[in-house]
């Protein structure tokens, strides 16, 4: 197994933008674009986030609510958002917000869309209850070619990483629940609009203590890496790569910063590395103090040489 250690690679301006940074993706040569989903404990705002990795200087965005994933999209300056129960196109220039779908999870109280991710056929992306105590939470393929939300479940709890393999019409998504702590797998049929579960888990992590929370694949698409949430108060905190039998491979320690949400493979001057971020969601004031790279974006080398596929989203005729 191999080992790796990070180290501090940018610390948001401010607290509030430190709370909860998630969803690091790669915009062009040397940006990274984060979304703080909300800017405190009782805020119900949250922004994107443009990253310059060259000169480590950042951009941010305020939006009209709380984001759970952005990414960028065939047009110039414009991301596609989850953003509470709406799907729409913010455009960082203008500060444009045009939905693409509203009313998302209606038929449930207390829930907002979280995490996501893009492939050829739309989005697929899930909510979250926000007390984390119910399993009501949709999980949803918006499909591109006739633009129609689908439901594929409506029992989760707080739905987070997700990878898609494949290409088409029929695809493998994995994807993890964090409090259920497994990572499943589906057979999709974007076509049909259906999501088929496998019996058993690609990886099981129901006898640890930590959350996993975002999730990426490897870029050989044989593995994956999750980044683990610790809510407890200990000195460092994990991402793990985990082969798809679900044995360990690799482990990054993020040193004063228990709370990882989200990797991301980057190439950053000329070598793959991978960024994670990081939150201090729920820390008292002398935690903070000790926990110093808590709510940071971290950095560490990683043994690639290629980066996984990350595509952007077909924004073209919307």
């Amino acid at each position: 197994m191999l080992e790796f250690t990070t180290r501090l690679l940018f610390r948001p301006e401010t607290a509030a933008q430190r709370f909860l940074p998630e969803g690091p993706y790669p915009v062009g040569d040397n940006n990274l674009s984060w979304v703080a989903i909300q800017h405190g404990k009782e805020a119900q705002t949250g922004s994107l986030n443009l990253l310059n990795l060259s000169s480590r200087t950042n951009q941010r965005f305020d939006l009209p609510g709380r984001p759970g994933f952005a990414f960028p999209t065939s047009r110039d300056s414009e991301f596609v958002i989850g953003l509470e129960r709406q799907l729409g196109l913010f455009n960082t220039k203008t500060g444009a917000w045009n939905i693409l779908q509203s009313d998302i999870d209606n038929n449930e109280s207390g829930t907002i869309i979280n995490d996501g991710v893009a492939f050829n056929g739309g989005l697929v992306f899930g909510c979250k209850d926000l007390k984390f105590a119910e399993q009501k939470a949709g999980l949803y393929l918006w499909r591109r070619k006739d633009r129609q939300l689908i439901q594929l479940r409506n029992d989760q709890i707080c739905s987070n990483g997700k990878v898609i393999l494949g290409s088409g019409d029929r695809v493998t998504m994995l994807d993890i629940d964090s409090p259920k702590k497994t990572v499943v797998r589906y057979d999709i049929d974007v076509a049909r609009g259906t999501a088929t579960l496998h019996d058993k888990p690609i990886v099981d992590l129901r006898s640890g203590s930590v959350f996993p929370d975002g999730m990426i694949a490897t870029p050989d698409g044989k593995g994956v890496i999750i980044a683990f949430y610790n809510p407890a108060d200990v000195d460092f905190g994990e991402a793990r790569q985990y082969s798809l039998s679900g044995e360990l491979e690799a482990v990054w320690k993020t040193e004063r910063s228990p709370r990882v949400t989200c990797p991301q493979l980057l190439r950053i001057n000329g070598s793959v590395k991978l960024v994670l971020t990081t939150a201090d969601e729920g820390m008292s004031p002398e935690q903070q103090s000790r926990h110093t790279n808590a709510g940071c974006l971290l950095v560490g080398d990683a043994n690639f040489n290629a980066l996984p596929d990350t595509p952007i989203f077909n924004a073209d005729g919307l």
